[in-house]
């Protein structure tokens, strides 16, 4: 299972998305440089829903390993989740960059989406090495019989 690099990508999107759990998504601060408020993922529950999904979603994908197509589009659609996510953060940033000031962890939806269709790729390039030698074992068998 560790041995295959689109395990090790679904690995750092479960991270990267685990991480949005305990971290803050923007700040306030006032006058004087303090912070006033800070705004986490978790404190909006349409965010907090998604992570949720997203997280789920990616362990799955990093568990079903032995059903490759299953996993191929868990991590399709955790990917196509993730960037919703992310056009969501954009949006709040384009509607509130003035008042707030967004951490980093905003970013990390972006990368997560990234890793998981990099998954992807590699599943399917796996899966096709696994048709063309099947297909090769059939025509030897084939062969035989004649």
């Amino acid at each position: 299972m560790w041995q295959r690099v689109q395990t090790l990508y679904l690995a750092l999107a479960t991270i990267l998305i685990g991480v949005m759990f305990f971290s803050a998504k923007a700040v306030i601060y006032d006058a004087q440089g303090a912070v006033q408020e800070t705004f986490t993922f978790t404190a909006y529950l349409p965010y907090l829903i998604l992570l949720v999904i997203i997280e789920l979603l990616n362990i799955l994908a990093l568990t079903t390993y032995k059903h490759r197509i299953f996993q191929m589009r868990t991590a399709a659609l955790s990917g196509i989740i993730t960037l919703a996510l992310q056009g969501w953060l954009v949006v709040d940033f384009v509607l509130t960059h003035d008042t707030m000031v967004f951490r980093v962890m905003a970013l990390f939806p972006l990368f997560a989406a990234i890793f998981d269709f990099m998954a992807v790729r590699g599943i399917l390039s796996d899966q096709m090495i696994v048709e063309a030698a099947d297909s090769l074992r059939r025509s030897r068998r084939d062969r035989r019989k004649k």
